[in-house]
């Protein structure tokens, strides 16, 4: 009977530090030219001056949901369990849209608007379990006539709260379904000797584009270095790019503004224009509108 009660009691103090490590990591489309980002700093340095915070991105373009849910998968899986992010990326805010905390299978909580930005985690990392956010205990006081600026009122106040332990993860809300608002995209398919998927991102200081094909998929085609690719470019359904690309291991291996296709450091196919803008140059968009047909010549 000792034996099991002090199990359950490691259990609770594992599960409670896991919302304790009193990291807070924020993302948003603010950009930094005015005070949005600072303000949410401030709110979350005024629940506790231990906590400690980082920034992910807050170069998301505007409104764009998409990039908030890619940039969310490329991240959240390198921090610690019990890291807290706050992802504010939120055209329909003061609207009825659910205000959220996801806690995916790794440890890692998610506050953000259920808009679509969870799309990629909660197939990635999954979803262990997510909470509405009670705005009538989690909200910054004296906030309640402000519909504006939930990422300052109510994200990044309740992200500190429970990155410092000042509320359990139960106290954020009442438990959800386990699924969130999905944004409809081609995910990565091998069909009939032809690899699908959708341009993820653009590799934006460099111009190159990242697909969703994972290097598994590439693998089962039998693709080798050396070989050459056909590539074929969709937005909606339109094409606006087709041509070949050799398959490499780094971007030497082909001449300068030459095209290349890769492996990314997510392990997931890529084409570029050695010392060039694929992107610029073609004209090419990233995100779950833009799909791409490749085959091996």
């Amino acid at each position: 009977m000792i034996k099991k009660l002090l199990t359950i009691l490691l259990i609770s103090i594992t599960g409670l530090s896991y919302a304790q490590n009193k990291i807070v990591v924020f993302q948003s489309d603010f950009g930094v030219k005015d005070g949005a980002v600072s303000a949410m700093k401030g709110v979350a340095t005024g629940v506790s001056a231990d906590l400690k915070l980082y920034d992910l991105t807050h170069e998301i373009p505007a409104y764009n949901i998409w990039e908030a849910s890619y940039r969310l998968y490329q991240t959240v899986n390198y921090w610690p369990a019990g890291t807290v992010f706050v992802s504010v990326v939120d055209p329909g805010v003061g609207t009825a849209r659910k205000s959220v905390v996801l806690k995916t299978r790794t440890g890692q909580y998610i506050v953000t608007p259920d808009n679509g930005t969870l799309t990629l985690i909660a197939e990635s990392l999954g979803i262990a379990e997510i909470r509405q956010i009670d705005e009538s205990r989690n909200r910054r006081k004296g906030s309640e006539k402000s519909y504006t600026f939930h990422g300052r009122d109510v994200y990044a106040y309740t992200a500190a709260r429970l990155a410092a332990g000042v509320i359990t993860y139960e106290q954020v809300g009442p438990e959800l379904p386990k699924q969130v608002v999905k944004i409809p995209y081609q995910k990565a398919i091998l069909e009939g000797g032809t690899l699908k998927g959708t341009i993820d991102i653009l590799d934006i200081q460099y111009g190159n584009l990242w697909t969703n094909i994972g290097d598994d998929l590439v693998k089962q085609l039998n693709v080798k270095v050396g070989d050459t690719l056909h590539l074929v470019i969709y937005q909606n359904g339109e094409k606006k790019f087709e041509g070949d690309a050799p398959y490499s291991d780094t971007f030497g291996e082909v001449a300068k503004g030459k095209p290349l296709a890769y492996m990314n450091s997510l392990m997931q196919l890529s084409f570029a224009l050695n010392q060039g803008s694929f992107a610029d140059i073609y004209k090419i968009g990233s995100g779950s509108d833009w799909s791409v047909v490749v085959s091996k010549k």
